[in-house]
């Protein structure tokens, strides 16, 4: 192998060599000569033995040290190059680093990382390249060690959970909303007064109740059930590749889950999340070991767009498996979805009788931009597509509507504080 400086000595011997053309084949046994004993002089890149650590979990977006040691087991100096084989959503800042190894001893190679997409990076193999004492020319190896790193969704609505909880400790203390004669949480005894419902009476507290004016009706008040079921269907079939802005419609997904999973599991519901498209890809549940806010970031950075339809036909199945109970089922999907009418149409009434469902939507802002600009021929033929799309959403959203289903649609940084909203009013008002 030669370097760039064995290029530029042959350059200055080619001048040389025009001024005095009858020394050309010195000149080329010298250069060659020079360059075969520096290639030999260079210590062995094979010596060097190389040991990955294990990286952290870390978020998309944040910036991570990931450390590679090298040994040099040869007997000479070790100096050139190392390069280490990051794909590049790993956004590898100094992937290229100059080493210099003393034989017997080892160095610490260190690369920061700053992914942009969640999911498994890797990187197969670091290249050491090793040069004379010339630097004309050297020789070089890869090594093929593995080394990954697991990247978590983002979770930039972590902002949104110290709000939403509040209001969930609301909902539990002094402000929390009483609610006579529904719920199936008892709260506490009062007297009977007009227009309560005579089936609250407690006739044996009642009882007990007397004084010399007489008996009192005391009445039980309920309050709703607070630690219930949460179940997140996520749909990871083509319509989740599409792009929104300028991320996938499968990142604000994996956004509202988080949120709405670590709001839930605060307030004490069971929360179970599965991710599907013909199969299912992913599933976590709080029950499992752990914090849960972990375990479901894990499962959700598994999770890639499948390019297939979604089978929707397994999710009474599916949610039948892990509880019986009347639960919340949010489905985060695509109301402008083809697959939707043939797909999730059908199985939404067996959910309904059970469970009171939820689907959460993106909304596209580029087709309300769309729908305003009518300055040219061409825009108001893209202005008349975008009307008819969201009218065919809104009249989609109706139907769901009509079959008791309730519909959150949002902007992508809006989603995910929408549906924990209404996950919130739904516990407030006794509806889980």
């Amino acid at each position: 192998m030669i370097t760039f400086r064995f290029l530029w000595t042959s350059l200055g011997a080619a001048v040389l060599v025009v001024l005095m053309p009858q020394w050309f084949w010195l000149w080329l046994s010298l250069l060659l000569g020079l360059g075969l004993v520096d290639m030999l002089s260079c210590a062995s890149p094979r010596r060097v033995r190389v040991v990955r650590d294990e990286p952290p979990p870390v978020r998309a977006g944040q910036s991570i040290r990931v450390t590679t040691q090298l040994e040099n087991r040869g007997g000479r100096r070790l100096t050139g190059w190392a390069k280490d084989g990051w794909q590049p959503t790993a956004g590898a800042a100094d992937p290229l680093q100059k080493i210099h190894i003393e034989a017997g001893r080892s160095t610490l190679m260190q690369v920061q990382l700053t992914p942009t997409r969640h999911g498994e990076l890797s990187s197969q193999h670091i290249t050491i390249r090793s040069l004379g004492p010339l630097g004309l020319a050297g020789r070089q190896v890869v090594h093929r060690v593995p080394q990954t790193l697991q990247v978590l969704p983002e979770f930039a609505s972590r902002k949104h959970l110290p709000s939403k909880l509040r209001r969930l400790r609301e909902l539990d203390g002094a402000t929390a909303v009483q609610i006579r004669g529904a719920g199936t949480e008892f709260d506490s005894l009062r007297d009977y007064v007009r227009g309560d419902d005579v089936r609250s009476i407690d006739w044996r507290a009642t009882a007990r109740r007397q004084d010399a004016a007489g008996q009192h009706l005391v009445v039980r008040t309920w309050r709703p059930e607070r630690d219930r079921r949460v179940i997140l269907c996520l749909d990871a079939s083509r319509t989740s590749a599409a792009r929104i802005g300028d991320e996938p419609r499968l990142d604000a997904a994996l956004e509202t889950s988080l949120l709405l999973g670590a709001l839930a599991a605060h307030a004490g519901d069971r929360v179970d999340f599965l991710a599907f498209a013909r199969e299912v890809l992913a599933t976590a549940s709080s029950s499992e070991r752990g914090r849960f806010l972990n375990v479901l970031s894990t499962a959700a950075s598994r999770v890639q767009p499948a390019l297939v339809e979604a089978d929707f036909s397994q999710l009474p199945g599916e949610i039948a498996a892990i509880t019986t109970h009347k639960s919340l089922v949010v489905i985060l999907t695509a109301v402008d979805s083809p697959s939707l009418h043939e797909g999730l149409l059908p199985v939404l009434p067996a959910l309904t009788e059970k469970h009171r469902v939820v689907v959460a939507a993106v909304r596209n802002p580029e087709l309300v931009a769309r729908a305003a600009a009518r300055q040219t021929v061409s825009q108001v033929y893209a202005a008349a597509a975008a009307e008819r799309a969201m009218i065919e959403g809104e009249a989609v959203a109706a139907e769901l509507g009509a079959m008791g289903v309730e519909v959150v649609q949002a902007e992508p940084e809006a989603l995910p504080g929408a549906l924990a909203d209404t996950y919130i009013r739904l516990k407030a008002t006794g509806k889980l």
